[in-house]
């Protein structure tokens, strides 16, 4: 099981514009910074950070709400017979090795890559504190082949990356997420932008403010 009583945080110093004052563009604001406070109150006003090649520089940090967002609703995640027997021998574990899991998406051999050292501090911690976690895929020799992080605020969960090292490693890790949010009652999986490997998986995209809507929803008792 996951904890879903995560550590109280201080109040955000950064205040993020209204949607109504957003570009219309996926990139919305710059500059801020990766701690706890800040990357919580971004995820509640639907807002994510994430490197960039458009950086100003190692420090500046780039905030996007993608105009057509990502998701998966729970309902609709394709279970394959490849998949169903891929998870018969591998077993799952949940907030274990939250930082192994997180290189594991950050590894150089990865394409478009952008998760670096500073939000790998900046996650762990998050995690530390009970905010962000992990679901890790092992095989039958204890080796950790493939895994998935993200955030959780309440009946919302934002997948951050995910990776895999073995067949459909990954894939099960996202069946089990979906399997816990179900038991809990959550609402919303957001998956950031759509790829061809997330539609296949029953992902679909939704414009920004029916988005920022179902978040209000999943962030409401």
């Amino acid at each position: 099981m996951w904890n879903d009583s995560p550590q109280p945080l201080a109040e955000c110093r950064w205040k993020f514009p209204p949607p109504s004052d957003w570009p219309s563009s996926d990139l919305v604001g710059r500059g801020a910074d990766l701690e706890p406070e800040t990357l919580i109150h971004a995820y509640m006003n639907g807002v994510f950070p994430m490197s960039s090649e458009l950086a100003l520089g190692e420090d500046d940090i780039a905030w996007w709400s993608p105009l057509e967002r990502g998701i998966i609703p729970l309902d609709s995640l394709r279970i394959t017979r490849s998949m169903r027997r891929s998870q018969r021998k591998y077993h799952i574990k949940i907030d274990t090795c939250f930082e192994r899991v997180m290189r594991g998406c950050a590894s150089p051999d990865r394409p478009g890559g952008w998760i670096n050292e500073r939000f790998i501090s900046a996650y762990v911690e998050l995690h530390r504190r009970g905010w962000a976690h992990s679901f890790e895929v092992f095989d039958e020799y204890e080796t950790l082949v493939g895994g998935l992080y993200g955030v959780r605020i309440g009946r919302f969960f934002a997948g951050e990356s995910m990776f895999h090292l073995t067949r459909d490693a990954s894939k099960v890790a996202l069946m089990h997420l979906v399997s816990e949010m179900k038991n809990d009652n959550m609402t919303l999986l957001d998956v950031q932008w759509l790829t061809p490997h997330l539609e296949s998986l029953g992902a679909l995209e939704i414009p920004r403010p029916e988005y920022l809507h179902r978040l209000s929803v999943a962030l409401n008792p």
